[in-house]
């Protein structure tokens, strides 16, 4: 007989949903640790996805390394003007106009990359889930709202209003015309593009985050530990967040694949990265480099982004498939 056919008050309903709630949390336990391996030996599996996983980690090491300082500088010249790719390790992919390393601009670019995709990642994946799971949790007034918010912003084309936001925010917190430029000043280009995916990078996770709650609320497991008095926050966070919580994860995957695709657009249009360590300046630049025969920019960070891109899209198919109760069980 089903919880939910029970009396509220009856002796007998209190009793069975202790009984389904310590038979879900023993089973829980149990299963646990065989779900993780069969999930990550589902994940690596594949050659392709070891491959990338370790594209993805050469790609951290290297912002990391940027962050100690033990990167080379990218503005050092290494000759007059343009020179095509030689053995010489500084020149390896060539130099730009001034001389100075694309391997070096290009390990920059990786470094302004991969923070931004980290940080916008770190900050929209825990508001998608908390903004999805209360709104599929409570419904109502709540729900609508939440709709309403993520409905609005997904009906305005994504380039135009992250132009639109990265340009506000540049504009009304930005550094003014004529002054000096500092380090928070070269690295506001890198905020407001922070601030731009920010505002709209949660609501993919959020609307499946929402239809999950909303299914799972309903399960007796659920509807066993609202009846031995646990609190909605517990039912959240401690009940239903876990058994949603591989959407995020695929999430994630997708938030930093967006977010290095999205800053290269924003900063060749004007509206991002100032800075010529992004791969988006030197896109910018090497287009009308092209026409004069000088091809080795362009070509080295299109092969740098290409290697990321198609990282993180391997990755998060093998994520999805492994996480996916379907095919886990």
């Amino acid at each position: 007989m089903l919880i939910r056919e029970f009396n509220l008050s009856d002796k007998r309903t209190i009793d069975v949903a202790a009984k389904i709630h310590e038979q879900h949390k023993i089973e829980s336990e149990n299963d646990s640790e065989s779900v993780t391996k069969r999930a990550m030996r589902r994940l690596l599996s594949r050659k392709m996805t070891v491959l990338s996983l370790g594209i993805l980690a050469f790609y951290l090491l290297i912002m990391i390394v940027g962050y100690l300082g033990l990167l080379p500088d990218f503005q050092t010249r290494y000759a007059t003007t343009y020179e095509p790719p030689s053995l010489e390790f500084a020149k390896l992919l060539g130099t730009d106009i001034f001389g100075r390393s694309v391997l070096f601009k290009i390990l920059a670019g990786t470094k302004t990359a991969m923070t931004i995709a980290i940080f916008v990642t770190v900050f929209t994946v825990p508001i998608g889930m908390i903004m999805g799971s209360i709104a599929g949790y409570y419904g109502g007034k709540i729900d609508a709202s939440v709709a309403w918010l993520y409905t609005i912003l997904s009906s305005i084309p994504n380039i135009l209003l992250l132009v639109g936001i990265s340009y506000a925010v540049s504009t009304l917190f930005g550094p003014k015309a004529g002054e000096a430029a500092s380090a928070s000043t070269m690295d506001f280009g890198m905020i407001s593009i922070c601030v731009a995916l920010g505002a709209v990078g949660w609501i993919g996770l959020c609307r499946l985050i929402r239809a999950d709650v909303m299914k799972h609320k309903t399960m007796e497991y659920v509807l066993a530990v609202r009846l031995l008095g646990a609190s909605d926050s517990t039912i959240i966070f401690k009940h239903i967040l876990p058994n949603v919580f591989h959407l995020a994860i695929v999430s994630a995957s997708l938030s930093m694949l967006g977010a290095i695709k999205f800053e290269v657009i924003l900063t060749y249009l004007g509206v991002g990265v100032k800075s010529d360590g992004s791969w988006g300046m030197m896109i910018a630049y090497a287009t009308g480099e092209l026409s004069s025969g000088i091809w080795w920019p362009l070509l080295s960070v299109s092969i740098a982004m290409f290697l990321i891109l198609y990282a993180l899209n391997v990755v998060g198919d093998a994520l999805r498939d492994a996480l996916d109760p379907k095919l886990v069980y």
